[in-house]
């Protein structure tokens, strides 16, 4: 893949849209639009108990109330794992003694280059959320396995929450020391 010509056609306060011509092997140049995200961390708090914590929000984008991990976007200069603790600490109250990376994920590859590394919090303390003037969030504590059906059969629907579910259950189930 080759690209050429690009050019910023919006900027706005969160994002950037670059448009571009990108050379696909022998299908010739085509028009691409791609928005630019800066990334963002996730993180699922995982309590001694066999409980996690989520977050219920309104997310206008698509127009719903959604059950998910605390996240948010990462400032300049910042680090995945900072950014993960301080939006757990903004959106719920939580603090971590531990971060236990997930890995990554694409959140829709398609058309966006947003990256978000997804973390586990372990050694929780509860404190009071401070959350931005723009979010209402309702913090809930449920049993893992009560977590794990719903997003099996759709009640999350949230693509960073299932990943981390997936990846902190198979860490769980390979043996590894992972709640601590």
């Amino acid at each position: 893949m080759i690209s050429h010509n690009h050019k910023i056609v919006f900027s706005g306060l969160l994002i950037n849209i670059e448009q571009m011509e990108v050379e696909i092997g022998e299908h010739g140049r085509h028009a691409y639009q791609v928005i630019r995200h800066p990334g963002g961390a996730a993180v699922l708090p995982v309590h001694q108990d066999g409980t996690v914590s989520l977050i219920r929000q309104l997310r206008p984008a698509v127009g719903a109330v959604l059950l998910e991990i605390p996240a948010g976007r990462l400032n300049p200069a910042e680090l995945p794992s900072e950014c993960a603790g301080r939006e757990l600490c903004e959106e719920t109250g939580i603090t971590a003694a531990t971060l236990i990376p997930l890995g990554t994920l694409y959140s829709s590859p398609g058309v966006f280059d947003e990256i978000i590394h997804l973390f586990a919090a372990t050694g929780l303390s509860q404190g009071r959320a401070q959350p931005e003037a723009d979010e209402e969030i309702e913090l809930l504590r449920l049993p893992l396995a009560d977590v794990l059906q719903m997003a099996a059969d759709g009640r999350i629907s949230d693509g960073k929450t299932m990943a981390a579910l997936l990846r902190w259950e198979l860490l769980s189930r390979s043996g590894n020391d992972c709640h601590a």
